[in-house]
């Protein structure tokens, strides 16, 4: 048998053809780096002393070991809930409305610009949504009357 016809699809010793890959059904799931798994191997049945460690460093003025005790006692927040007054929204004309209250709450400081674009971005999804549903029941109606 050749090389040529024969199983793997490698054009020379070694390389793969382009798009063919030497282990098709890929990395089995769950599967940890040779790296991470030393590594961890390494720290186990540590984790109570290095713990220990660094809340005593912290303790002592280590800025690095307080900054990560505290990112573990109380997380950077990365999103909240905010509270503000927005018009209803039942037809996309109803926009407008909506995101003047989303610039006046902004300009006011009630909210921050970020969430001003995080809502700015909700009522333009909730009008594409109510335009398309307006424009599937205009199409219904259209074909209903057209006897399709």
């Amino acid at each position: 048998m050749t090389p040529e016809n024969s199983g793997p699809k490698q054009e020379n010793a070694g390389q793969w053809r382009s798009g063919q890959s030497g282990n098709p059904s890929g990395k089995p799931r769950g599967a940890i780096n040779r790296t991470t798994r030393a590594v961890l191997e390494l720290l186990d049945g540590e984790s109570e002393a290095l713990t220990r460690k660094a809340v005593e460093l912290a303790m002592e003025g280590d800025t690095t070991a307080l900054r990560l005790c505290m990112e573990r006692i109380a997380p950077p927040v990365k999103d909240a809930p905010i509270t503000m007054d927005l018009p209803s929204v039942e037809a996309a004309e109803d926009t407008p409305k909506a995101m003047s209250a989303v610039l006046e709450a902004m300009a006011s400081g009630q909210i921050t610009p970020s969430e001003a674009g995080a809502v700015a971005g909700i009522v333009e999804a909730y009008r594409r949504s109510v335009e398309t549903a307006e424009l599937e029941r205009r199409i219904a109606a259209l074909e209903a009357g057209n006897g399709e």
